[in-house]
């Protein structure tokens, strides 16, 4: 996790914080504050494979939502901005050219993939295969120790399927493959230790019988499905920005 933005502001100066948790996803755009809990689920601006593809459209949205978010005027803004696990340089660069437009006093960023853990990883710790089933993308990570030990993504998601009715062979087949190219590749374990430990599922397509039905099969693992997983990056990365804002040095996990 990193940040961006004017990290300076108004620090120091006694002024309130108000804190806010953004999730831009293709979809849907969703925030997050705390004491309300999320207080916005609006379509997204021209968002295209987790790419914002009109800046000017998405900062117009984001600005409402900031304007809205529970809070007296005035406040100085802490942001949490979510992001998809492998999102390019150029990819970043444009998320912070939005944040900028804000004016936030700090904006601190986070995979989305450590944010849906932070919300729904069950206890006792332990390797965590997060799988991301979004409406254009689908995620897979290994989170070992609150770092991301490894990610595949594929540009495909709900919104491929031609209609509710559709085998979700695309997406399940998909993910499993990706599971599959990252065990191939582990040398530790981790993603066999996951495996036993349940797949964490989150996104819209965790609410499709169909989906995780095949999707359980194909790994042959049991699937932890997060409660409202829908919103659970936005939850997540809310609990992280409240741990952070109690704890301004040193809430933030490495990465």
């Amino acid at each position: 996790m990193g940040s961006f933005g004017a990290a300076g502001g108004s620090r120091g100066t006694g002024r309130p914080v108000r804190g806010i948790a953004l999730d831009i996803g293709s979809s849907r755009t969703r925030a997050w504050a705390p004491g309300a809990g999320v207080f916005a689920d609006v379509p997204s601006g021209p968002v295209r494979r987790g790419r914002v593809t009109d800046a000017d459209s998405q900062l117009r949205l984001l600005r409402r939502l900031t304007a809205s978010a529970p809070g007296d005027g005035g406040h100085d803004t802490v942001v949490m901005l979510t992001h998809p696990v492998l999102a390019r340089p150029e990819e970043r660069a444009a998320a912070k050219r939005i944040v900028d437009g804000l004016g936030p006093v700090r904006v601190i960023a986070v995979d989305s993939a450590r944010a849906a853990a932070a919300y729904a990883a069950p206890s006792g710790g332990g390797p965590l295969l997060v799988v991301d089933l979004g409406a254009q993308l689908t995620e897979v990570t290994l989170v070992v120790d609150g770092l991301v030990e490894d990610a595949r993504l594929a540009e495909v998601g709900l919104d491929d399927l031609p209609d509710t009715g559709s085998a979700p062979d695309t997406i399940t087949e998909t993910t499993a493959d990706m599971v599959s190219d990252m065990w191939r590749h582990d040398r530790t374990g981790a993603v066999r230790g996951a495996l036993r430990r349940g797949v964490l599922v989150t996104g819209g397509g965790a609410l499709r019988l169909d989906v995780t039905g095949r999707l359980a099969t194909l790994l042959r693992a049991r699937l932890r499905l997060a409660n409202d997983p829908s919103t659970s990056v936005v939850r997540g990365a809310g609990l992280m920005l409240a741990s952070a804002l109690r704890h301004p040095t040193g809430a933030l996990p490495r990465g």
